[in-house]
């Protein structure tokens, strides 16, 4: 009954700033498994009893925004598809409110454009003849102005929030969300809009919605607050993109706010919630207490990785083990467990596409990457990828349908302006023959050569970021380091992988297949889970848990980011390692990869985080 009472004073709590005439805000915390979904949904039903009226005369909604697709969809089945409530990603949002403001967006992207054209015609004036990026900078700068001087001609923008945007008219998932935040900022007239369509604003995963997004509502609710309610739902420990507020519920809020607390957790048993609570008692005071009665089953497996191993055949192991420990033979069953990789890069050398992955985790692509949405991957998995499925098993209707929708080449003009249309017919389909015979002998094409095909035949348009190494003359380049432009090197470097690889990459973040990441799994359970933990398979130095397990000492960097307040490695991995261990809902299993087996093991028990009896070395 404990938690029932907690649950009704948190309720009551956050129903009382949605006071249409005294409105107030809050930031609520709610850690995994608190039952967030279930509150958010009760106080609304409660507040459209005593509200649906006065919403209904003055044409007001409330606003939510979830992290997904799919939580937006459960949500309004929970609330029963009412149309007083609009429930949204935060691009969709974002995207409502702003697209009407054609003359605003034409103004930000004209300074947008040309601070950009400046900074690249400087890099030219500087850069050295003969480079890659010394070729390539004059088509960016061509793009870029063709794009600038095409605004004028834009009647309205267009974007879809769920698939590519390449039109010259069209935005993009970045674009759309800084344009947003920057308009809320300087625009009164926007913030009014706001406030009087949405006189409640809930905002979930408030931790990762971008920083510039999340800073620009907090204006708006100091300037509105007294007809405007923002309450934001997150906790900092499941921060899992790098640019979301990274302080956001460790800093004072301001003094009107409300900050109630949600500490049941309802989908671990005992022994998990009370490893995850260890597990984040130095970041800041938040502790949950379990729902559940049983007591469940942790173990902390050590694969000494100094010696040759085979990790599948170890997993494999632990597998059997866990059956023991459990009494739960589907441990057995690979399908009835959840991998969950510490990071991406894990999951990419076991999936079979780390060549592209890695070339592609950089900035200003790595958020794009994770959740497939940069133009240029979306230009592989909804155009190329469907099409070769299509022509594989020789569905000459779905290859019809994709090329009447997507190629330049069967658009509706081509034909009424042709004095031979069979022939434009005739030019499409050899395009598509040209392309199909890359796969010939069973030919696994790289996506640089698929790229050039399809930029030599016009079957489909490419990306601007695609077209500039599509268009470039095969030559040799002088290699000239302090030169090279990152966000076109990386796409050098990812194009060389093959096609077969980036199939493999569209089933992972997909959620299709067996390993899972943070981001993937964020509000999911599963009854058993294995976290894996492996510096080797992960590379690069943004997370670490043999830092996070004190087997390496920070870095110089580690120690001048923690100085200053900033997040260092051990902070970003102790949040991954929070959240994956948070999903097991029966039992949970870790593997820990390293070279210093009894180190793992001394600080395993030195933090408490273990008992003896649960660590098992192999």
């Amino acid at each position: 009954m404990t938690d029932e009472i907690d649950t009704k004073s948190v309720d009551d709590e956050i129903y009382s700033c949605l006071d249409l005439d005294k409105p107030k805000s809050f930031f609520l915390f709610a850690g995994a498994g608190s039952g967030k979904t279930r509150s958010l949904v009760e106080v609304l039903k409660r507040f459209r009893e005593n509200n649906i009226h006065r919403l209904r005369t003055n044409a007001q909604q409330v606003a939510i925004i979830t992290y997904t697709n799919a939580a937006c969809d459960e949500i309004k089945r929970r609330l029963e598809f009412d149309p007083a409530f609009s429930v949204s990603t935060i691009h969709s949002f974002a995207w409502e409110l702003i697209k009407s403001h054609t003359i605003d967006i034409k103004s930000l992207l004209r300074v947008r454009l040309q601070k950009d054209i400046d900074e690249l015609e400087l890099a030219q004036s500087k850069g050295r003849a003969g480079s890659k990026a010394a070729e390539d900078r004059p088509r960016q700068i061509a793009s870029k102005r063709k794009r600038l001087e095409s605004l004028s001609t834009v009647r309205k923008f267009t974007y879809n929030p769920n698939g590519e945007n390449s039109g010259r008219d069209s935005l993009n998932h970045a674009e759309v969300i800084a344009l947003t935040a920057e308009l809320l900022l300087s625009r009164p007239l926007l913030q009014t809009i706001l406030t009087r369509k949405f006189p409640v604003l809930l905002v979930d995963e408030s931790q990762d919605t971008k920083k510039e997004l999340i800073e620009a509502l907090f204006t708006v609710q100091r300037i509105h607050k007294a007809q405007f309610s923002l309450g934001l739902f997150g906790d900092i420990m499941q921060r899992i993109y790098m640019d979301g507020k990274e302080d956001l519920g460790l800093t004072p809020l301001p003094d009107d706010w409300l900050t109630p607390k949600k500490i049941y957790n309802y989908r671990c048993p005992r022994r998990v919630v009370k490893l995850i609570n260890k597990i984040r008692q130095d970041v800041d005071q938040n502790s949950q207490e379990p729902v559940k009665e049983n007591e469940g089953f942790v173990r902390l497996f050590i694969a000494d990785a100094s010696q040759s191993i085979d990790k599948a055949a170890f997993e494999n192991i632990v597998c059997q083990k866990m059956a023991e420990f459990a009494n739960d033979n589907l441990w057995k069953d690979s399908k009835e467990n959840k991998t969950l990789t510490l990071e991406h890069h894990m999951a990419a050398q076991r999936g079979g596409f780390s060549n592209l992955f890695n070339a592609l985790y950089v900035d200003k692509l790595k958020t794009g990457l994770i959740d497939g949405t940069l133009s240029s991957i979306t230009f592989f998995s909804q155009r190329v990828l469907p099409l070769i499925n299509s022509l594989e098993v020789n569905n000459q209707f779905a290859v019809s349908r994709i090329l009447n929708k997507h190629s330049p080449l069967m658009i509706k003009e081509k034909f009424e302006n042709s004095e031979n249309p069979k022939a434009e017919i005739k030019k499409a389909k050899e395009a598509v023959e040209a392309l199909y015979s890359l796969w010939e002998n069973d030919s696994d094409p790289t996506l640089q050569s698929i790229l050039k095909e399809i930029y030599r035949s016009g079957l489909f348009k490419v990306p601007d970021s695609l077209a500039t190494i599509a268009g470039r003359q095969e030559k040799d380049f002088e290699l000239v380091e302090d030169d090279v432009d990152p966000i076109i090197d990386a796409w050098d470097k990812a194009l060389a992988s093959h096609f077969s690889e980036f199939k493999e990459y569209v089933y992972y973040i997909s959620d299709k297949s067996r390993f899972g990441t943070h981001q993937g799994i964020k509000g999911l359970e599963f009854p058993r889970v294995i976290v894996v933990l492996d510096d080797e398979d992960a590379g690069g130095n943004f997370f670490s848990y043999e830092k996070l397990f004190g087997v390496k000492i920070p870095t110089k960097s580690d120690i001048e980011n923690q100085a200053k307040g900033k997040e260092t490695s051990i902070d970003r991995t102790r949040r991954l390692f929070y959240v994956t261990c948070s999903r097991a809902e029966e039992s949970l299993a870790i593997i820990a990869y390293t070279s210093e087996p009894i180190k793992v093991k001394e600080n395993a028990l030195r933090q408490k985080w273990f008992a003896e009896e649960e660590i098992v070395t192999l």
